[in-house]
C-alpha cells in the first residue's frame, strides 16, 4: 500500500461521459453515464467515488458514505462507484468480490477494467471523490472529511462525519458558490493499483 494524496483536479472541469459495466444488481448491467444519468432526469449534482474493495481507507468511510448517499440521493444527487484497480494483482477487488461487496450500497458500483476512466478524472487513490454540479462541471473534489484510519486507533473521535463532503453538497443544494475562503483538501488513501505499464504520467 502506497499513501497517496488526490491530484485535485481543477475546479470546472467538464466531466467525461463514460461508459462501464455494473456490478450492483440493483441497477441495470451497464451504465452510460451521460445518457443514464442527464440532466434531462433533473440530477441537481453528481458524485464519483473512485473506489474498491480492499483499501482500509476506503473501509473506514464505506458506511459514512453510504449514509451520505442514502441522504442525498432523496434530494437530487447521482453517485457513481467506480472500482479501477488491476485485480491480476489484487484479486480481492475482482468483479466477482465487488458483486458481494456491493450489496449494501444504494448506487452502481462499476468496473473500470482499462483503467482509462481512473486516467481521464485523473484519479490517484482511493477513495477519491469529486462533486459535479447539474452542468457536469467540476465542484469539488477531495476528502471527504479529515477522519484517517490510522488516527482512530488512538482517538475515537476521528471516526468519519463526512463533514466536507456534506458541506460540499449542501452548497451545490443551494446553489452557492463553494467558499473561496474555505479550503477544499485532498483525499488520500491507497494508491490505484495500476497495471504494469499502465501507470498515469501522475502518479
Amino acid at each position: 500500500m502506497a499513501k497517496t494524496n488526490s491530484t485535485m483536479l481543477p475546479l470546472g472541469t467538464e466531466a467525461i461521459d463514460f461508459s462501464l459495466p455494473n456490478y450492483n444488481s440493483r441497477f441495470k448491467e451497464k451504465i452510460d453515464f451521460f445518457q443514464d444519468y442527464s440532466n434531462s432526469k433533473n440530477y441537481k449534482g453528481y458524485v464519483l467515488a473512485f473506489w474498491c474493495n480492499h483499501c482500509p481507507y476506503v473501509l473506514f468511510v464505506e458506511d459514512r458514505f453510504i449514509a451520505i448517499a442514502n441522504e442525498y440521493l432523496k434530494k437530487g444527487i447521482c453517485f457513481l462507484a467506480i472500482n479501477s484497480n488491476d485485480v491480476t494483482t489484487h484479486p480481492e477487488d475482482s468483479p466477482e468480490k465487488m458483486i458481494a461487496q456491493s450489496k449494501k450500497y444504494p448506487f452502481p458500483y462499476l468496473y473500470d477494467k482499462s483503467q482509462q476512466i481512473a486516467k481521464s478524472y485523473r484519479a490517484a487513490c482511493t477513495p477519491d471523490f469529486f462533486v459535479f454540479n447539474k452542468d457536469k462541471k467540476l465542484f469539488y473534489r477531495g476528502q471527504i472529511d479529515d477522519s484517517r484510519p490510522e488516527n482512530s486507533f488512538s482517538n475515537n473521535d476521528k471516526n468519519s462525519n463526512g463533514e466536507d463532503l456534506k458541506f460540499a453538497l449542501d452548497c451545490l443544494l443551494k446553489e452557492k458558490d463553494y467558499p473561496s475562503d474555505i479550503q477544499q483538501k485532498a483525499s488520500m488513501g491507497c494508491n490505484i493499483k495500476w497495471k504494469s505499464g499502465n501507470e498515469p504520467d501522475y502518479f
